[in-house]
């Protein structure tokens, strides 16, 4: 079962949020070592909770600390950028890591309303574009524009003889038949919406147009050596779940004091049924048996992990436990790399 780890850069409290973007570095490090398929990074904005707002340049280092794992976007927010920039960052990503480097597209803001008009400064907050940005970008990326088009002759630097695969990221059906209609490969975030998982992927595989249907699920994953470590750990991404519906945006909380606060009102995912839960917590072998159910039942080709874990030690260790619960295989030889 190939496992790849999606990076929010999260900062935790307490702490200055730069140092979220070196756990983020020192992570993709472990993820290398352990075999993890790819090691993707968000995009937000303006939230005191993540540090991540430019992943082409974590794309960069983390690239060049690590030797096999793929590194990509998940994803660059493509209602704010230009298609043809996007593609001139991506083709010199490639260039410097050739086949180790992906372009993972979200339609979602990644910010709040008063910095989503801030990023989209020569454009209306409100216009929705995605779908010709996205075929911009692509007649960029492959040169492929109509000979009477005005781009026709527009030459993207540096030219590489493989462009990166780009990946259409959402959580809904419509993002899925959006993918399928495109012929892309498609990640869906369960971890949002756990409750339109099925219909979403069988919505991809049956429309889709392309030659070769490949399909991620996001998953929110915490595991730990007992259920009661793993739901301890689970409890900051609860509570920050919690305080986000109420309109109250912090940075990850410690999970002792999650654990307190959330004792003491109703449970954020109470009377939440869903054919699989919304996050996976437990023990490596708790874990092996969601992960192997979803994987059998959906068909997916690969999963990626998410989660929002305070302290670092303890992210890092439940790394270690996927690793082990899902069986990957160590990579030999890995890069050793100067911090």
């Amino acid at each position: 079962m190939k496992l790849s780890v999606l990076d929010q850069s999260t900062v935790a409290e307490g702490r200055p949020p730069a140092e979220a973007l070196h756990n983020t570095l020192e992570l993709a490090r472990l993820a290398d070592r352990l075999g993890y398929e790819r090691y993707w990074v968000a995009e937000h904005h303006g939230i005191p909770s993540h540090a991540g707002t430019a992943p082409e340049i974590l794309i960069a280092r983390i690239a060049a600390e690590t030797k096999g794992i793929r590194v990509g976007s998940g994803g660059v927010l493509l209602t704010y950028y230009s298609p043809m920039k996007v593609a001139e960052v991506f083709h010199v990503l490639q260039a410097l890591y050739p086949g180790r480097i992906d372009l993972g597209i979200g339609r979602a803001g990644g910010a709040n309303p008063l910095e989503n008009r801030a990023m989209r400064w020569d454009a209306p907050a409100a216009a929705d574009d995605f779908d010709a940005r996205i075929s911009a970008l692509q007649r960029h990326l492959h040169e492929s524009f109509a000979a009477d088009h005005p781009y026709s002759t527009i030459k993207v630097m540096p030219t590489v003889p493989e462009v990166p695969p780009v990946w259409l990221l959402g959580s809904s059906v419509r993002s899925a038949a959006s993918a399928a209609e495109l012929g892309l490969p498609y990640a869906y975030a369960h971890f949002i919406n756990p409750a339109d998982t099925r219909r979403a992927v069988e919505t991809y595989r049956a429309k889709f147009r392309g030659t070769e249907p490949r399909v991620i699920v996001g998953l929110g994953m915490y595991c730990g050596e007992t259920d009661a470590r793993a739901q301890r750990m689970l409890a900051s991404h609860l509570l920050v779940r919690k305080r986000l519906f109420a309109g109250d945006i912090r940075a990850i909380p410690d999970a002792d004091e999650a654990v307190a606060e959330l004792a003491r009102g109703p449970h954020p995912l109470a009377g939440e049924e869903t054919e699989w839960p919304r996050y996976f917590a437990g023990t490596p072998e708790r874990i092996r048996q969601l992960a192997g159910s979803l994987e059998a039942e959906l068909g997916v080709d690969e999963l990626i992990a998410m989660n929002m874990i305070h302290d670092h030690a303890d992210r890092r260790r439940c790394y270690e436990l996927l690793a082990e619960a899902l069986e990957l295989a160590p990579r030999e030889d890995p890069a050793v790399l100067p911090r």
